[in-house]
């Protein structure tokens, strides 16, 4: 009897060895996917502010369940779309990973150029052109790739064509994203050199192009038409509806809410398809969606449409997740959200509220610094070109009279500093050669093979007038709150919130902290630490 006993438990000690060793095992385990999620100009006050409206498995449940960061930044200023997802994806600013904007100034033919233009690779289903050659360093698809050799998926999936190529990065399987003519769920030669079979039926059926006249926009229901969070509206109690018919429909379509529900639908086909996760070989899955105001309208114009938005937002995230749940466990998944951190500048009538304001006129300083210049070292084209809010000098004149970049951006920051609605003037010399608190988000948005000699930072509600171009913006760079979630595999939330303590945190420490997750190594431009 002693012996049987003593045989019993034997046996128990070994299985709770076993189930010890296993329960180890599983949690070292990396994720079998990895699903980030970026959502242009996604607001944490919008967010918390449509909350009735929600379902339970969509944002409330990422809230509720998820390791939430509720201060996110970025380090760098100014900040638009395609900045932002650069520096999700590499984990640096545009200082180093070269993406300064969604377009900058081309030197050598002093045009405007987009982020991901390149005539070298053309576009499949589309007339753009586009590769990630302007991606200076690395991103977390890449080295994911070179850890894997090249085993792990990589798909990146948005509506807009820089979104999705720079969150694809060089390494990608592909880079999918709406086309602006036809519709269609497009690629380029860079990624592919024909389109897969799924995806051509995937568009025969369910690409915008194929719906879009029977497509209607309207209030998702009767209490989200009734729910009213704003000071005010115009729609006295009449629901909105919107179809999309002219000759700029589809990018219309990609900014509203509508459009979240194409994103869902190509990840799901594509993770079905192309087996995600299937494997003990990590995925990456990189999503864009939208969460913006419709049309570029200004605030008071599309009130009901931006709440609609996130209302519908939400349950794109509840399919999304269910979707993942029920085909690959969220045991195996690891998801990771944010925001482009930034809202689209709207209509600003400051003068008719006595709001300090003023126009900087950026093409009257450039002919001011000609004459200036030529009183000093002879009359001549000492400015080649202005873009944006920046001044290019001509290095080859300059070189020509023996004069330095160096006196020559000095001598013309000094000029510029005593102007109007001036509050800050940077010469490149001085970007890259200084670092200090005050200069530290300027200098880290800035790239000396892609800005100007001369940065000009306008005063609050100052507005910069090129009247060459025609063209003009306010600059805002006031902080917009937006989160930072991890949800899904090994995420504990309390131990995450605890750990960490920086406040706010910085958008450039998301990467690192998946490389740790997925056991590779972080960007090659990335120094900053994993969050947890």
């Amino acid at each position: 009897m002693t012996n049987k006993y003593l045989y019993l438990t034997l046996l128990a000690v070994l299985g709770f060895h076993a189930e010890g060793r296993g329960q180890q095992a599983q949690a070292g385990a990396t994720p079998r996917l990895v699903v980030s999620i970026a959502i242009d100009q996604l607001r944490t006050d919008y967010m918390e502010a449509f909350a009735p409206l929600y379902g339970e498995g969509g944002l409330k449940r990422l809230l509720n369940q998820g390791a939430v960061l509720a201060n996110a930044a970025y380090p760098f200023a100014p900040v638009d779309r395609a900045s932002a997802i650069a520096a999700i994806a590499t984990g640096t600013t545009p200082y180093y990973n070269g993406i300064v904007g969604c377009q900058w100034l081309n030197r050598a033919t002093l045009r405007p150029v987009g982020c991901v233009d390149d005539q070298k690779y053309t576009g499949m289903l589309t007339a753009e052109t586009a590769s990630p050659a302007g991606l200076a360093t690395s991103s977390l698809a890449d080295e994911l790739k070179v850890a894997t050799g090249g085993k792990a998926l990589v798909y990146a999936i948005a509506p807009f064509r820089d979104a999705a190529v720079l969150a694809a990065g060089h390494a990608a399987d592909a880079a999918l994203w709406i086309d602006d003519i036809y519709g269609q769920w497009c690629s380029s030669t860079y990624y592919l050199q024909s389109m897969p079979q799924w995806l051509s039926t995937f568009n025969a059926t369910k690409a915008p192009g194929e719906r879009i006249n029977h497509i209607t926009w309207e209030p998702l229901s009767e209490q989200t038409a009734a729910f009213n969070y704003y000071l005010q509206t115009t729609t006295d109690g009449k629901p909105f509806r919107h179809k999309f018919k002219d000759s700029q429909r589809f990018a219309e379509y990609k900014r509203s809410a509508l459009v979240n529900t194409d994103v869902t639908d190509m990840a799901m086909r594509c993770v079905t398809t192309t087996g995600m996760g299937r494997d003990k070989v990590t995925d990456l899955l990189a999503l864009t969606y939208y969460a913006g105001r419709f049309g570029q309208q200004s605030m008071t114009d599309c009130q009901m449409e931006l709440q609609d938005t996130y209302v519908r937002l939400d349950l794109e995230l509840d399919r999304l997740l269910t979707f993942i749940e029920r085909n690959i466990g969220l045991e195996e998944v690891l998801v990771v959200l944010t925001s482009t951190g930034y809202s689209d500048v709207e209509p600003a009538d400051y003068e008719r509220f006595r709001i300090p304001t003023g126009t900087f006129n950026l093409s009257r300083t450039a002919s001011l610094l000609n004459m200036y210049l030529g009183a000093i070292w002879g009359s001549d084209k000492y400015v080649e070109t202005i873009f944006d809010n920046q001044i290019f000098l001509n290095h080859q004149l300059l070189e020509r009279k023996k004069i330095s970049i160096g006196e020559a951006t000095s001598r013309a920051q000094e000029i510029v500093a005593m102007m109007d609605g001036v509050r800050n003037v940077y010469t490149s010399l001085q970007l890259l050669t200084t670092q200090s608190a005050q200069t530290e988000k300027t200098r880290n948005a800035f790239n000396p093979q892609r800005c100007g000699d001369i940065i000009i930072e306008t005063a609050p509600g100052w507005r910069v007038l090129n009247e060459d171009t025609h063209e003009s913006h306010m600059p805002v760079n006031s902080y917009t709150q937006f989160p930072i979630i991890f949800f899904g595999a090994g995420v504990n939330p309390a131990q995450v919130v605890a750990q960490v303590t920086a406040n706010p945190v910085g958008i450039e420490r998301i990467a690192p902290t998946i490389a740790r997750a997925i056991r590779i190594r972080a960007p090659n431009a990335c120094t900053a630490q994993p969050l947890f």
